[in-house]
């Protein structure tokens, strides 16, 4: 497990001492991994292909018990793409209850076609957790709709946020602040119209 953290940034160590990250690298010794601490906050980063197996190890494991997946979201990086293992990363807020403690687990993904339209990007998928998780579904088809990110075995994934048609995913940072035009199409309601 490697440290991805800025050191030049922040002049103090960055202390990787949580337990968690000893007890992923304990059972996953084959597998890659880095891991970040930021004002207390420890975040496990997973290749794609390994996220559902170590997500249910950490929901299972009998010392790590996060029992409750507070929520998905998604970061588009892009400018930052030399900083980062890619443009896109998926976050999970995982919370263990029992002894009140918070853990990030992020996936990074590299987009493989050009980002400004709602081509399916296959570069872009990443495993539901929605098996592990059922409170997830919401979560997932929000990154889905704002970012393109698909999740593979997911129960319902669809549009939540924008309607089915919608051209575009809008949090992607090539995407318009004013849009594409799709404001102009409403009607203008005021007082005395409606």
């Amino acid at each position: 497990m490697t440290d991805s953290s800025d050191k030049t940034a922040n002049p103090n160590p960055v202390n990787l001492d949580h337990p968690t990250f000893a007890r992923v690298k304990e059972a996953f010794r084959d597998h890659q991994f880095s891991a970040t601490e930021f004002r207390g906050q420890s975040t496990l980063i997973v290749q794609p292909d390994d996220l559902l197996e170590v997500m249910r190890f950490m929901r299972d494991d009998e010392q790590c018990q996060y029992n409750f997946l507070s929520d998905v979201i998604g970061v588009d990086y892009e400018g930052y793409e030399a900083d980062m293992p890619g443009r896109f990363a998926v976050i999970y807020n995982l919370c263990a209850y029992g002894r009140d403690d918070r853990f990030f687990v992020k996936v990074f993904l590299s987009p493989s076609l050009p980002t400004d339209g709602i081509e399916e990007d296959p570069a872009l998928w990443v495993e539901s957790v929605t098996s592990l998780w059922p409170g997830a579904e919401w979560t997932e088809r929000e990154v889905f709709d704002m970012f393109g990110i698909r999740f593979r075995n997911h129960p319902d994934l669809r549009r939540i946020l924008t309607w089915g048609e919608f051209p575009a995913h809008p949090l992607r940072k090539d995407y318009p602040l004013r849009g594409r035009g799709e404001r102009e199409q409403y009607r203008v309601v005021d007082r005395t119209s409606s």
